[in-house]
């Protein structure tokens, strides 16, 4: 993905994760594409009153990322997806390092991100799935005073209720997006590279950051 696609991009995945934001008896009785539109709405609105979240504080996104958005999100399926079949070959020491260096990644992405949210809305669009469904797609559309970015998520009905596990900005599936860089780097080095080189990705991250 070019330079001049990634911007936007990052800006729409801090976004969408923080959707979920929500405690969990406020899903009971939602919809999936009404607990997005609520959601979304209510969280911009609290990442512009917030001044170290606008100006990038990694710990303060770690800490919202952690009591809020993370408990919405199936995060062991997205890492699992991200790095594909070799997922099974991991140990599950492997396994829960790479869960953490792929969470660091992406909350140091939002950081920087959320910083830039200034007057985006979220529009939603039609649902095309039946109401009965258990794995939607839910198709939004963020606006603000550039172009309008495309933001859809793949979510599940579990148990303990919906859950995101996919995001396409743009028309990139974050997690495909992700598969196939990290299937190179598995290729080249095994799955101990793999998260060698997330790690030094993010130490240098948060060398930049300090």
């Amino acid at each position: 993905m070019s330079t001049h696609r990634m911007i936007p991009w990052l800006t729409a995945a801090a976004l969408c994760l923080a959707a979920f934001a929500i405690p969990a008896q406020a899903q009971a009785g939602k919809t999936p594409d009404a607990l997005i539109k609520d959601v979304s709405t209510d969280v911009l609105d609290a990442v512009r009153a917030d001044k170290s979240i606008k100006q990038g504080d990694v710990q303060k996104v770690v800490a919202l990322v952690d009591a809020k958005v993370m408990p919405y999100v199936d995060f062991q399926r997205m890492t699992a997806s991200a790095v594909g079949r070799y997922w099974r070959q991991a140990t599950p020491e492997q396994q829960k390092r790479l869960q953490d260096e792929f969470k660091t990644l992406l909350v140091r992405t939002y950081s920087g991100a959320l910083a830039q949210v200034r007057d985006q809305t979220v529009e939603l669009k039609p649902m095309r799935s039946a109401p009965d469904a258990k794995d939607v797609v839910v198709k939004t559309e963020i606006r603000g005073s550039g172009d309008p970015v495309q933001l859809d998520y793949r979510l599940e009905q579990t148990a303990a209720g919906w859950k995101i596990y996919d995001v396409s900005v743009l028309g990139v599936w974050l997690v495909e997006n992700y598969r196939n860089s990290f299937a190179q780097e598995i290729s080249a080095s095994g799955i101990d590279g793999l998260i060698s080189k997330l790690a030094e990705r993010n130490k240098a991250a948060g060398a930049t950051k300090g």
